[in-house]
């Protein structure tokens, strides 16, 4: 097989695993410099047990690497790991994975399955089908939605159930056959099924973000303590365990999830704009705090975590950028800090430290729990280094 953006997050992830299983798995991904560094033994990003992982299957010769489309010739199954990413206006946008899709036709086979495997607008699967079929490509495309946390993908592809959506009978049992080396429950669907599932998913993930923001907000603005709120809230009472506390909701899925979902829905889903407005306006709720409380004119700003999530080295769609554009907006001096995300424009978390007025916890990084920040002015909503507070 074939995994078509194999060096990413998702796939290469998946391309260990199944390599792991026994398969021989070509991985085809547009970034050579990524390709070369993989070759080399190197995992580009962090994930529990992919060195080691990598490193014991290159010898095996059960990995091969290429940056050309070609490489899917030697297939009949082809994972493409391309999602449907959002445009400027929060609407999907389907120019990538159409160029992608150009490419490889010429070097498709005329019975390749093809996996979809990252988010995709609904209907995408059936629209791919069909447009194969009218090139003369008899391929069988399913819908197979990987579900994993960023860090724990090696564990979750081996525990989580796999959706597998398909329109007849022959793709389900090629596509079941292919997930369930990895030990785990297959689930039938139609293909738009399980697009919905997917996009339902991440969106349900992202409103229960936002109402805990909504709820922090409300909680803060009328001046009581929200760690005395939450405990009270979640004290021996089962159905509010699973309120989240606040934080920023970010990431390269659960935003542009919850916007595609708003795009295929006619009234447009007022909750999930709601959610993104209350998410995505959160870093504004902190800097206008900050700054009606002393202005941030001439005072210096340090940020800790520019990852989107703790223990992430991945910065996609993270609003610690945000918190940093805006906290400049205001006039103030802004010293970033991370101790995974590698930047020339960041600083050590020592000169951050010392240096700062306002000090703000964006990413929840286990780190920066040691840290000893009393006496300091500190904003940490997420409660790493100890109460939340802003």
């Amino acid at each position: 097989m074939v995994i078509v953006g194999g060096c990413g997050h998702v796939g290469l992830p998946l391309a260990l695993s199944l390599a792991d299983c026994g398969y021989r798995v070509g991985i085809d991904d547009i970034d050579a410099k990524k390709v070369a560094y993989v070759k080399a033994g190197n995992v580009p990003f962090l994930e529990n047990g992919a060195d080691a992982l990598l490193k014991k299957l290159l010898p095996t010769g059960r990995l091969e690497l290429a940056s050309d489309p070609s490489l899917v010739e030697s297939t009949d199954t082809v994972i493409l790991v391309i999602g449907t990413p959002i445009d400027e206006f929060m609407n999907p946008s389907v120019r990538i994975f159409d160029k992608v899709l150009d490419e490889l036709m010429p070097h498709l086979k005329k019975s390749t399955m093809i996996v979809l495997r990252s988010t995709v607008f609904p209907g995408t699967t059936e629209s791919v089908e069909r447009r194969l079929r009218a090139a003369g490509i008899q391929a069988d495309v399913v819908f197979c939605p990987e579900r994993i946390a960023e860090g724990h993908a090696l564990e979750e592809l081996r525990t989580l159930p796999q959706l597998v959506g398909a329109t007849s009978d022959r793709a389900f049992k090629k596509a079941s056959a292919l997930f369930e080396r990895l030990g785990v429950t297959v689930v039938r669907t139609s293909p738009l099924e399980a697009e919905l599932a997917k996009l339902l998913t991440n969106t349900w993930r992202y409103m229960k973000f936002a109402i805990a923001n909504q709820f922090f907000q409300i909680a803060h603005r009328s001046g009581v303590d929200y760690n005395n709120v939450l405990d009270a809230i979640r004290h021996d009472y089962p159905r509010a365990a699973d309120l989240p506390g606040p934080g920023f909701a970010a990431g390269p899925c659960l935003l542009k999830d919850t916007m595609q979902l708003s795009a295929y829905t006619p009234d447009h889903f007022p909750m999930g704009q709601a959610a993104m407005q209350i998410n995505e306006g959160l870093p504004n709720y902190i800097v206008d705090t900050l700054n009606s409380r002393k202005p941030l004119q001439g005072r210096t700003v340090g940020i800790l975590g520019m990852a989107f999530k703790g223990e992430s080295d991945d910065p996609r769609a993270s609003l610690s950028y945000k918190v940093r554009k805006l906290a400049a907006f205001k006039g103030a001096h802004v010293l970033c800090t991370d101790p995974f995300v590698e930047d020339p424009s960041f600083d050590s978390l020592e000169k951050v430290l010392s240096e700062s007025d306002v000090l703000v916890i964006a990413a929840p990084h286990r780190a920066y729990k040691k840290l000893d920040l009393a006496g300091r002015d500190v904003v940490d909503i997420w409660g790493i280094t100890g109460p939340i507070r802003l």
